[in-house]
């Protein structure tokens, strides 16, 4: 009886705040209507977001003497912005909501471990030289539209869920939840792709000795499994224990590239430049080979919208995201380009490998500099710094299925908030889950090496579809009114519009170049099979799934009011 008050006075309440919640309370019937606590909370939250404004609804469908949210309402206009979620919002009875528990530190930390990839710096070291300036043009095509676009659209719609609020807002239920299913199911492919280039470094702190598990295909199994479980239970506790594998993870992301900064001066002073540095190496390659690499270099631009996701477990969303999305990039680019020159200081472009690249040149550099015990810990950090990326991924794209399932687009156990800690343990378990059956298709019918290039191509896809929506939200909700408070790009609309231009062109040449499968790659045929099977399987998945979630709705709607 005790919950049941509780539920109905938090009905009451939102009643009074939101003029049109008699249009969805069917669609929430299962959370405020039965007193169920968790699912409350996140409903009171997500009315707005969830088309009350007028957009596509769940709810559109016709249904006799009540008026749907597709038709001109007489009630009161709705604030602009949603209800909050956050702890600190105004407070309702029997509701458990996030803490804010992300300072300005833990988000730059937070913007380092996702932003920076040390996979990445092996990876265009392979090229050589011309490396710096394929960097120089990735960051300008896309990190800088993505970052300008990220800092406005966080500024102008700071609520749990980032991409997803966006999208929907500029183009309707269906675009938004698709755009958050797409971003949420290509983290699967990306969790053991980062896990085995962890594992693959992680064999370095034994030398020798486990030397020979490199190609063995059941270590890296059973490696991605382990860590996988370790961070998912972490993420389940709560993001204010989780954060601090993040925080570490990107300590331990910039000791190696300052250890190999500073050895690889040592080396060049000592013994001269193992790569030439002239106008001819530096100038870029122009063939389809090289394009293909390009985007694999603009793909590790890719993440600084994550923190967004989390926006209501930010303190001070609003200033806070923006001002460390700007530190945060600064770093990033530093780390990438000097990472990747230092490497090539130390080891001719031909001896780099993608997977083992980085320690290759670490362990190269100190035994010609006489530093062999530095090998051990810069695999160990190294090893950590990745960790922390996959940790705070998880975390982060956990909200997007939690506010999709509060919107009961997605079955409603996914917007379950965990009785004692508070997280979205539902969503959080799921994509651990999902991401251990990846670790195995990813090794079907392939070496390590191949099945490495394979999760990256479909990582690649698949995380880069949501920048599509990403950017075309930059562009369609640029005539919405900006107040006060908004960061917005400088010059405004004026140069807002060319510049998500030119961020979704560079989305759309580097979707169409993943496709193409790396030459070293022993069955080419059944490489662009996995990835384009898997990248059309998830798309009709989601499509599914949403469309269910309207059937669902409409149900309840016709069973509330026969």
């Amino acid at each position: 009886m005790a919950a049941r008050g509780a539920a109905e006075q938090v009905e009451r309440t939102v009643r009074r705040r939101i003029p049109c919640f008699g249009t969805l309370d069917a669609d929430y019937s299962g959370g405020l209507g039965q007193g169920a606590k968790y699912a409350s909370a996140a409903n009171v939250a997500s009315l707005w977001s969830a088309g009350c404004g007028g957009r596509e609804s769940p709810r559109s469908a016709s249904s006799p003497g009540r008026k749907t949210l597709t038709q001109k309402s007489t009630a009161t206009p709705l604030p602009l912005e949603p209800t909050s979620i956050a702890a600190d919002a105004t407070p309702l009875p029997g509701v458990m909501r996030p803490k804010r528990v992300m300072g300005f530190v833990d988000l730059v930390l937070f913007y380092v471990v996702t932003g920076i990839s040390l996979r990445w710096i092996a990876t265009a070291a392979t090229a050589g030289p011309s490396a710096v300036l394929v960097w120089l043009g990735a960051w300008l095509t896309f990190y800088t539209p993505l970052a300008l676009s990220v800092i406005e659209l966080s500024s102008r719609y700071p609520q749990e869920g980032g991409l997803y609020i966006w999208t929907k807002r500029a183009f309707g239920d269906f675009a938004g939840f698709l755009c958050a299913w797409i971003y949420w199911t290509s983290n699967l492919p990306y969790f053991p792709a980062v896990l085995y280039f962890a594992g693959s470094n992680a064999l370095y702190i034994g030398g020798e000795r486990w030397n020979h598990l490199s190609n063995q295909a059941s270590f890296y199994i059973i490696f991605s499994i382990v860590i996988l479980a370790v961070i998912t239970m972490m993420n389940v506790v709560g993001l204010d224990v989780g954060k601090w594998l993040h925080n570490v993870g990107a300590l331990a992301m910039w000791v190696p590239v300052i250890m190999l900064l500073g050895m690889g001066f040592i080396a060049w002073h000592r013994f001269g430049s193992a790569t030439a540095f002239n106008a001819t190496t530096m100038k870029p390659g122009m063939g389809l080979k090289d394009m293909i690499f390009w985007s694999t270099l603009i793909f590790a631009f890719g993440g600084c919208e994550t923190a967004s996701f989390l926006a209501e477990e930010v303190k001070n969303t609003r200033r806070t995201i923006p001002f460390a999305l700007f530190t945060g990039g600064l770093v990033v680019t530093f780390c990438y380009i000097v990472g990747t020159v230092s490497i090539l200081l130390a080891l001719p472009q031909e001896q780099v490998n993608n997977l083992e690249g980085l320690m290759q040149a670490i362990t190269r550099t100190a035994s010609r500099i006489g530093l062999l015990w530095l090998v051990p810990l810069a695999a160990g950090l190294i090893a950590l710094s990745n960790l922390g990326a996959a940790g705070a991924y998880l975390a982060a794209v956990a909200r997007l299925p939690f506010v999709v399932g509060i919107d009961r687009f997605l079955p409603p156990v996914f917007g379950k908030l965990h009785p004692r800690w508070g997280t979205p343990y539902m969503a959080v378990l799921l994509q651990g889950a999902f991401g251990v059956i990846f670790v195995f298709l990813g090794q079907a019918g392939t070496t390590v090496k191949g099945a490495y290039d394979v999760l990256v191509s479909m990582g690649i896809i698949t995380y880069f579809l949501p920048y599509l929506f990403l950017f075309g939200a930059m562009i369609r909700l640029q005539s919405e009114p900006a107040g006060s408070q908004v960061i917005r790009v400088p010059g405004g609309k004026l140069l807002a519009l060319p510049l998500a231009l030119v961020g979704l062109a560079t989305t759309f040449l580097t979707i169409a170049l993943s496709f193409v499968p790396s030459p070293a790659e022993i069955n080419p045929a059944l490489a662009v099979v996995k990835v384009t099977g898997s990248t059309v399987v998830l798309l009709v998945l989601g499509a599914l799934l949403y469309w269910s979630g309207r059937r669902r709705a409409r149900a309840n709607l016709e069973n509330s009011h026969p």
